[in-house]
């Protein structure tokens, strides 16, 4: 292997190709190409392909850079960018350098044209990506792209503000059309819709292609460009706000991170510190973590060895850690901030990982850490939601390493800086990665999910260290095959051998002894092949193959004799491969047996399925003849002949029936033909074709309708044998043919089927061009052992520089036996079929299938030889300025074309096919068969060249998931297995068949076209669905062919008596076409003209299937309709990059010459009229929608689809006509609710539009605060105390006095300015003296404004609107809509307060609306209006604010009074949408409203907390600018936090946490203006203390009483008590009584006091616990010290038992704490802490504490590391063992063991010995009436439960010291009580986990300790 590396090296260097050197390419290309395809020099006619390829290119280049000079874009050059793109498809990159960055400047100046289609941009952008993915070709200093077209593009698609109203339509989707096609659903009552749209993803997502073209372009981004990006985001960067995760979204995708060392510092160096810096700072996984996490991992991939990731380490492994969301402890708490972290989140953590290795990095210990916490959670038994995550990073890690170490050893040579040596990975490294990672590969092998990540690691791992990890699979792998009772494990070891098959023995230097393994491993798997499990005979399939294709089976025994130059393991090898024959053999005798076993049976013999397969028996087929060629083309010619002696004899001695048995023999006589057809052809088809003739000639079968299985098991047989090599069939050409003539006409219908199959197949074989050695070596295996020595290729690479291909390609005498086969067999039946339509011979309709058929055989056999014709005339489809010339390729080696009679096939079959058409569409239309197969001899006849565009796509795909597991990853360039060179050489010439024709469409396209359009509205349902799928093909085949058919489909839908149903459901059908393949949908203003009216005015029709078909169609257009230009202007920019093509002075020269000035200047005339001409075609099919919806002709359905289609139209680029505005208002107050919803959503996106264009201003920030600018842009200091940013925050008194100070002030609008830093540019709104003028008179108003105007200034409309609007919907279901919010900001903002006069009235009636009926829905419209004319008066002058807040106000008021249960929710929702991106002057007077005492008692606790939530909503828009505000109402709460309900307290609580949120310590940030989380703290301490010393002093007292009487619950667990000193019932009663009496007497007069007090504190308990889960849930930065002061007082009343919801809170809270992530000055605190509450005398405290120490531990893992610490931790646990409480004790035994078990403890010497002496501890032998001293028991129990600690920590394994201590700890198994429990809890829990592999797991325990366990852990028998 090292070796084949090191030629391919020193080739790279010497520039040395398959096609030659680069010198002599440039000498004959006449250019150095940049990357040819290697695979086109091995073809047959690749010396046809240079010459080709030059003049393609040429006519590229200068139709390319013609039709954007001509300004032709949608048309020419949407044809010339494919045309270019195929030819890189067919070619590689072959042109020089110079073309290259040419055609990457010109393709992007395409995706950058300004109001492009997005559907163009999609398409250019795909070509872009192919342009820049070699980026290796083309260093940074020669190519530099821009990145600000790149990122409008993107924010346009991804952040658009017209989407959300559907005023612009993405190809990926879009929200309006969802809720049309929603509205649809309901409004139709019909099955659901057809799941054709479920699959379609990804390959439309506009923004996934940006992304990926981003991601290619950003290298080349400019070096200032860090700097300009990080001053465009950076004002993005406000934590509290959604602008935070655009900024971050925008950082990840376009900073630039491959740069070259001296541009460091201008690079990411500008940004690094800062970024992490902010994510270390928001460690409480915000929503935009994802982002930062991914840039992170790029740069830390792309700059390997240039950051120190060693301080970060602690952060990075326990973000990954807490990435799973394991769950830890008993009581595991699931956190809301859970659900950020998805499976995509992964690869880029793997990625990150392996980035960080080397240079003396520590990551190898933090990753066996992270392993050793993990290991039991990939373990099979315990399996949860946490195991995908696992998975996926355990087989992503491998391969992220894998791909670092084939970077730096075996990478490319590229301009790229290479890693620094000292950074690189050692050999040290790879093998303590693989040492770490391989034991948990091989525990989660057995997974219930699967196998597959862990055989895609293990190849991974295997390819590192073949030595580690293979002889470990083996192990495993063996006993599994000898077993039966275990398939699960079977299967699973053989999916993982399969994986590593190609490392096995790849690797013969560092693992010599893999190559051993092959051979018991195929001998050993073949009993795998059962007939009764599918699954295992699968996989066994696989695995044979995969070991099969990589060895020669040649027995190679005799070697050790005849060479002296062996090794020990060569000659055992060879003394091994004696038992190949054997092999082969037993492989075949299991593939008989799956044949007898495999016996087709069915009780129904005229069911139609009964005759097919089931998919498993495909799968096995496949599986059968893939393993049967890969055994067979790697087999010795005595081998080949052993096992084709047998083969013979089965398939000539059986005979089975033929559906299922006979396919199965017929594909092992398949692969043993197509392996060696000169050896197998002779032995099969003379025998064959002889029991054929004899049977057929001395019985007359031509009438029989069934056969006999052995004539048809024959001809089977027969008809696969052919499948082989065609010169081989020569010989036979005389009894193949009359075999054929004898079988093709009989009546039988299985003969007739195999014997076209027969002529289908041998047609093939001779016609077609094809490879024929798949061996896995080119040298003859059998020459002499001296000579050659076949053992030394085994896992050998292919060489593609002696590849050895060997082609068939028709030689004159096989073109003669297909000729002669065409003239007998073809042209019989095409004379026939003429005869038949004149009536000289007419034919049943059997006979004429059967002719039909024949003539079908005939040209599926010679596609790929047949041309296509040439001498029709081409019919333009659409017009443009240049040729639309598509081009074929070559796929021959000459141009010998075969003809009959002088004629071309395809034209003489077509001159046949359409008359017979005709006759039978006069004659017998109701033959549907006959009908079916013309239209697939017209499919034939038009698109099928030897292999279909499905097919093949489907074979690379297939080629790919090979080529997954057989690769090597490690040194790729191309060193795959010769098999899979071939294979890909194979697909190349498919690649070039699919493609060769030419795609011209001609005037003999256009008639075979009208005859499937005719056909497709047949009476006949079959007959109309293989038409319509034939004519969608063609439509995806020639661009444009579908106008062809439009006009004749359209008239099929007119209101006309003379067009029948069946017609009218056809051209429905064809216009609904497949997938997103729509007529319907067509970006074509002149399509949507003709067909978008024509099925509204369609005629009407209550067949069900009717409108099932029309629904469908609506439906495609909702769903797949793209905003369309109207008016595209090609920039200058793109112009000028196309006049590079002729100045670039590459070869070859274009083929044309520039355009000249004339032809500039007509290609600018007709972009103007094109525009022109779009915009007349878009308000016409406006004009007619609105014409038939107003005509009062249409039905209900078809009324809403022109509403429906007109939404769709409304366009952000053009004013959408008043007569459609009209329709749309009128349409308001419709009485169809859908139709009201399509109105108001289609008049709001109108009202948009109508958007006046709003002065804006440039201010400086710096100068309206005073402050000093700073010295430069990357010194930042975030936060809310600033003096450049304070003139932001809010005033009581601010709120402007009058019109002059109102305009004077400065509102800035947008919440997130100002806080991180400021633009550069800081635009704001001009004073609304400076905006346009509002107040406007009926005459002033646009003619598309004034229809909406009349509306709502009319009494009566408003009346009726407001009555719907008000209505319920869907009872309980209905919330706020935003389409109402949108639609009356719109109005507001565009008319001011002149539709207000007719609202206000309804305002106020809705507002007051109490009533039970009615009030629900009343105060959701009101709410619906009032946010939106608060929104919509952002523009308003002061004098119409001011009127507005002294009107709403009142209204206000009401509303805080009036809400209910129902209406709060939306009240809510009003009041945060109202003052969403509003300066908080503007909506002060309704702050000062919500902020008037809103805990003041109306309304019981339902009003104050809704006032609270109304306050909340409205103050968290606001954000970080309210700090005053902020403390105002903090100080209020405060007064408050006592309060008696519920409902309030939760509400203060998640309200004081809306306080803190901005109380963080960004980098270089100030401590924040608003409320702090330590004054907060500081304050409730004192008041919980008298609560914690209460609580703590009743502690004392239970201990007291407790260490008398134990609970009796635990009486049998516990110490134990003799029952003479137990007290009786009688006795406790009458001390109770006696005590109640004391107390009573006691404490009458201060019991009340008491209680309050004690309820008072309790509910000041619960809202600082709320507080507390909202703090660590919601805010960024959760934990501190002083929080931690709360944790004893959480602990002490987590076991309340009076009061459940007290329990449940502290449960929670602790759950939150537990789970936060700690930074480093928490660490000290935090253990202090639990060591306090360790030593309280609250046994319940001190068992809350333990269960807060193991998951806070688990979760900060990595910064937890210290000794000291963990020694801490581990002392405190261990004294909590000697608890005298027995809860304490045994939950400190939990807590250890999972301390051990994730292991972060170590087990000892020290630990073990003090268990043990612990547990030795003697026992004073008692009488019956002694005690047993509590002190000793507790020690002895304390030592047994640290043993059985030990033994828990590991469930799944059995360490050394394991045995001993179980030996230990079953002695105590008779001890007193609770000992004794523990023991045999201990051993019970061990047989549980240990029960699944205690076949390993016993041989670590000798036989004396397997008998005592035995005796422990086995159930006596009953009848022992």
């Amino acid at each position: 292997m090292d070796a084949v590396v090191a030629v391919r090296d020193d080739r790279s260097v010497e520039s040395i190709t398959l096609f030659g050197t680069m010198d002599e390419r440039e000498s004959t290309l006449g250019f150095r190409p940049q990357k040819e395809i290697p695979y086109n020099a091995l073809l047959p006619y690749a010396d046809q392909l240079d010459a080709e390829s030059v003049y393609q290119l040429a006519d590229i280049k200068a139709h390319l850079a013609r039709v954007i000079q001509l300004r032709d874009i949608k048309v020419g050059g949407v044809h010339w960018c494919g045309q270019l793109a195929k030819y890189i498809r067919m070619f590689g990159l072959k042109f020089s350098k110079a073309d290259h960055l040419t055609f990457i400047r010109l393709v992007y100046e395409l995706v950058t044209i300004p109001e492009l289609d997005f559907s163009l941009v999609h398409k250019f952008s795909q070509l872009l990506i192919t342009l820049l993915k070699k980026r290796e070709l083309i260093p940074r200093e020669e190519l530099v792209i821009q990145w600000r077209p790149l990122h409008k593009l993107l924010e346009t698609v991804v952040y658009s503000p017209y989407e959300h109203l559907g005023l612009v339509l993405f190809p990926s989707g879009n929200s309006r059309r969802q809720n049309l096609s929603m509205l649809r659903k309901k409004s139709v009552n019909r099955q659901a819709l057809s799941a054709m749209h479920i699959g379609d993803v990804d390959s439309g997502n506009i923004e996934q292609v940006l992304k990926n073209l981003i991601r290619a372009c950003r290298i080349y981004f400019p070096v200032e460009a860090t700097q300009e990006m990080l001053d465009e985001w950076r004002p993005l960067l406000c934590p509290f706000d959604v602008k935070m995760m655009q900024g971050i979204f925008f950082l990840e995708h376009f900073l630039p991170t491959v740069v070259y060392p001296k541009e460091h510092d201008r690079s990411f160096l500008l940004w690094f510190e800062e970024l992490i810096g902010l994510w270390q700072s928001c460690s409480n996984n915000p929503s935009w973590e994802a982002h930062l996490i991914n840039l992170f991992s790029r740069v830390a991939n792309d700059r390997i060895g240039f950051i120190n990731w060693e301080p970060y380490l602690d952060r990075i492994f326990a973000n990954i850690l807490r990435s799973f969301h394991i769950p830890v402890g008993s009581k595991h708490v699931v956190l809301a901030t859970s659900a950020h972290n998805t499976i995509d989140g992964i690869m880029p953590l793997c990625r990150w990982v392996a980035a960080m290795f080397g240079n003396g990095s520590h990551v190898q210990n933090y990753l066996d850490k992270l392993f050793k916490a993990l290991e039991s959670f990939y373990h099979p038994s315990n399996n949860g939601r946490w195991s995908i995550k696992l998975l996926k990073f355990l087989s992503g890690l491998p391969l992220a390493f894998v791909k670092r170490v084939q970077r730096e050893r075996f990478g490319k040579k590229s301009w790229e800086p290479d890693i620094p040596v000292a950074a690189r990975l050692t050999d040290d490294d790879i093998t303590r990665f693989v040492n770490s990672i391989s034991p948990v590969v091989f525990t989660a092998m057995f997974s219930k999910i699967g196998s597959t990540d862990s055989a895609a690691a293990l190849h991974n791992l295997a390819s590192l260290r073949p030595e580690l990890v293979i002889p470990p699979l083996l192990e495993k792998t063996y006993p599994s095959l000898e077993t039966l009772t275990e398939p699960h494990r079977l299967i699973a070891c053989l999916q993982c051998c399969v994986s590593i098959a190609r490392p096995m023995l790849s690797h013969a230097k560092h693992y010599p002894e893999g190559r051993l393994h092959i051979i018991p491993l195929l001998s050993l798997s073949l009993p795998g092949i059962d007939p009764n499990d599918i699954k295992k005979s699968l996989i066994t399939f696989q695995l044979l193959s995969a070991l099969a294709s990589l060895v020669p089976i040649v027995d190679c025994s005799e070697a050790p004799q005849n060479r002296n130059d062996l090794s020990e393991v060569e000659i055992e090898l060879c003394s091994a491969t004696a038992q190949f024959e054997d092999f082969v053999l037993q492989f075949f005798d299991r593939a008989f047996m799956l044949v007898e076993n495999s016996i087709h049976q069915h009780t129904r013999s005229d069911s139609a399925a009964s005759d097919k397969m089931s998919q498993e028996e495909m799968m096995l087929e496949v599986c059968l003849l893939s393993s049967s060629i890969s055994i067979l083309q790697q087999c010795s010619t005595p081998i080949y002949s052993e096992a084709l002696s047998r083969l013979y004899r089965f398939a000539c001695d059986s005979i089975f029936e033929i559906k299922v048995a006979g396919k199965f023999t017929a594909d092992l006589v398949r692969a043993a033909i197509k392996v060696r057809p000169e050896i197998a052809v002779k032995k099969f088809i003379p025998g064959l074709c002889e029991k054929i003739i004899q049977r057929t000639t001395s019985e007359d079968l031509s009438q029989e309708e069934h056969l006999d299985n052995e004539f048809l098991w024959n001809l089977l047989l027969l008809s696969q044998a052919v499948r082989c090599d065609g010169s081989c069939l020569v010989p036979f050409k005389e009894v193949l043919t009359k075999v054929l003539q004898l079988t093709l006409h009989l009546k039988c219908k299985d003969a007739q089927e195999w014997s076209g199959t027969l002529l289908r197949y041998l047609l093939k074989s001779l016609s077609s061009i094809y490879a024929l050695d798949f061996r896995c070596t080119v040298t003859d295996w059998d020459l002499p052992l001296t000579e050659y020595l076949p053992i030394r290729e085994w896992g050998k690479s292919g060489d593609l520089f002696n590849l050895g291909m060997k082609w068939h390609v028709p030689s004159k005498e096989e073109k003669a036996f297909v000729e002669h086969l065409l003239n007998t067999f073809l042209l019989t039946e095409l004379k026939r079929t003429r005869s038949h339509c004149d009536g000289n011979s007419v034919m049943t309709r059997e006979e004429l299938l059967q002719c039909i058929r024949i003539v079908s055989h005939c040209l599926v056999g010679t596609g790929a030889c047949l041309p296509h014709w040439t001498r029709f005339e081409s019919v333009s489809l659409i017009e443009s300025l240049v040729e639309l010339r598509r081009y074929g390729n070559t796929a021959s080696c000459d141009d010998d074309e075969i003809t009959l009679e002088g004629e071309n096939v395809r034209v003489l079959v077509s001159s046949f096919m359409r008359p017979l058409l005709a006759h039978m569409l006069l004659s017998s239309e109701d033959d549907t068969k006959t009908l079916v197969e013309i239209i697939k001899v017209y499919k034939l006849v038009m698109y099928y060249h030897g292999s279909l565009k499905d097919e093949f796509e489907g074979r690379w795909k297939n080629r790919h998931s090979i080529k997954h597991f057989m690769e090597n990853k490690l040194q790729k360039k191309k060193t795959h297995i010769r098999a899979l060179l071939v294979d890909r050489t194979q697909l190349q010439h498919e690649l070039r068949t699919v493609n060769q024709a030419p795609k011209v469409f001609t005037v003999l396209h256009r008639d075979l076209f009208l005859d499937l359009h005719h056909l497709a509205v047949s009476r006949y349902m079959e007959v109309r669905k293989v038409a319509q799928g034939a004519l969608s093909t063609g439509f995806q085949m020639f661009a444009y062919s579908y106008r062809m058919i439009l006009d004749d489909t359209i008239k099929y839908l007119k209101d006309d008596p003379s067009i029948e149903p069946h017609q009218f459901k056809g051209a429905l059908y064809v216009i609904l076409g497949e997938n997103k393949r729509s007529l319907v949908s067509k970006r074509s203003w002149e399509v949507m003209n003709k067909l978008w009216p024509a099925l509204v005015e369609t005629k009407h029709c209550e067949k069900p299937s009717v409108l099932k078909v029309y629904d469908e169609i609506i439906d495609r257009v909702d769903r797949n309709i793209e905003t369309t230009e109207l008016s595209l202007t090609v920039s200058d920019s793109a112009v000028n990059a196309a006049k590079e093509i002729w100045t670039n002075g590459s070869l070859p020269k274009p083929s044309l010459p520039s355009a000249t000035n004339g032809e500039l200047e007509t290609g600018r005339a007709v972009e103007r009229e094109r525009n022109a001409d779009n915009i007349s075609a878009y308000l016409e099919l406006v004009n007619k929608l609105v014409s038939s919806a107003e005509s009062g002709s249409l039905g209900w359905r078809f009324h809403q689809v022109s509403l429906e289609m007109l939404t769709l139209l409304i366009r952000y680029d053009i004013r959408f006509p008043s007569s459609a505005v009209r329709l749309f208002v009128t349409n308001m107050v419709n009485s169809s609710i859908n139709v009201r919803k399509i109105c108001t959503a289609g008049l709001s996106a109108i009202l948009k539009l109508q958007k006046r264009k709003h002065k804006l201003v440039e201010i400086d920030p710096y100068a309206v605060s005073g402050a000093p600018r700073p010295l430069h842009s990357n010194d930042i200091h975030p936060g809310d105390d600033r003096p450049d940013n304070r003139w932001l925050q809010y005033r009581q008194d601010g709120f402007p006095k009058d019109e002059e100070q109102w305009n004077k002030t400065v509102f800035v609008e947008k919440t997130h300015w100002g806080y991180y830093c400021w633009p550069t540019k800081m635009m704001v709104y001009a004073p609304s003296s400076e905006q346009p003028p509002l107040g406007r008179s009926f005459e002033e108003l646009l003619d598309d404004e004034k229809p909406i105007y009349e509306a709502f200034t009319s009494k009566e409309f408003v009346d009726q609107l407001i009555k719907f609007l008000s209505l319920e919907e869907n009872k309980g279901k209905d919330h706020f809509h935003e389409k109402n919010f949108v639609l009356f900001k719109g109005l507001f903002r565009n008319f001011d307060d002149t539709v207000l006069p007719c609202l206000a009235p309804h305002i106020e009636r809705l507002v007051a609306d109490t009533s039970h009926e009615t009030h629900e829905t009343s105060q959701r419209c009101a709410a619906e209006i009032i946010s939106g004319l608060i929104r919509g008066s952002k523009h308003w002058t002061y004098t119409k604010v001011v009127s507005l807040w002294k009107w709403l106000m009142p209204l206000m008021k009401i509303v805080i009074t009036n809400f209910t249960v129902e209406s709060i929710a939306d009240w809510g929702t009003c009041l945060a949408t109202a003052s969403e991106n509003r300066d908080p002057l503007k909506i002060s007077p309704l702050l000062e409203l919500l902020m008037d005492n809103p805990l003041n008692g109306d309304g019981g606790s339902f009003g104050d907390s809704s006032r609270m939530y109304l306050l909340q909503g409205l103050i968290s828009q606001q954000e970080w600018r309210l700090p005053s505000v902020l403390h105002r109402l903090y100080n209020y709460i405060l007064i408050h936090l006592r309060h008696p309900y519920k409902a309030v307290r939760d509400r203060l609580g998640s309200t004081i946490v809306s306080l803190f949120l901005y109380d963080i310590n960004l980098p270089n940030g100030s401590p924040t203006l608003s409320p702090r989380r330590v004054m907060f703290i500081e304050h409730i301490l004192p008041l919980l203390e008298p609560l914690k010393d209460s609580l703590v002093a009743e502690a004392g007292r239970n201990n007291e009483a407790g260490a008398v009487a134990p609970d009796p619950q635990r009486a049998t667990e516990g110490a134990e008590v003799p029952m003479e000193h137990a007290p009786s019932t009688e006795d406790s009663s009458e001390a109770m009584t006696m005590k109640n009496k004391e107390n009573s007497n006691n404490s009458n007069d201060i019991d009340s006091a008491e209680n309050s007090e004690w309820k008072s504190n309790i509910n000041l308990c619960k809202t600082v616990l709320k507080t507390l889960q909202g703090i660590y849930t919601r805010m960024f930065q959760a934990g501190m010290p002083e929080m931690l002061k709360l944790l004893p007082v959480i602990c002490l009343l987590e076991s309340e038992t009076k009061d459940p919801e007290l329990t449940r809170e502290c449960l929670v809270t602790l759950g939150c704490m537990s789970q936060s992530q700690m930074t480093p000055e928490l660490i000290l605190p935090t253990l202090e802490t639990i060591e306090e509450v360790s030593r309280l005398n609250s046994w319940h405290a001190r068992v809350a504490v333990l269960g807060y120490l193991q998951v806070m531990v688990f979760n900060n893992l990595f910064l937890l590391q210290s000794e000291a610490i963990a020694s801490r931790i581990r002392r405190t646990v261990v004294n909590l063992m000697c608890d005298e409480q027995l809860e304490v004790r045994e939950l400190s035994g939990v807590t250890l063991g999972g301390l051990l078990h994730c292991g972060y403890l170590k087990i000892d010497d020290q630990l073990m010995n003090q268990f043990k002496q612990l547990s030795s501890t003697r026992i004073k032998k008692r009488s019956r009436d002694e005690m047993v001293p509590i002190e000793l028991m507790i020690k002895r129990h304390a030592g047994v439960i640290g043993l059985s600690a030990c033994i828990l920590a590991f469930p799944y394994q059995v360490p050394d010291f394991m045995p001993q201590l179980l030996m230990l700890i079953s002695a105590h198994l008779n001890d007193p009580p609770p000992i004794q429990a523990t023991v045999k809890k201990t051993l019970t829990s061990f047989k549980r986990t240990h029960l699944d592999s205690w076949h390993d797991h016993k041989q670590k325990f000798t036989d004396d300790q397997l008998v005592v366990l035995t005796e422990l852990l086995v159930s006596p028998n009953y009848y022992a």
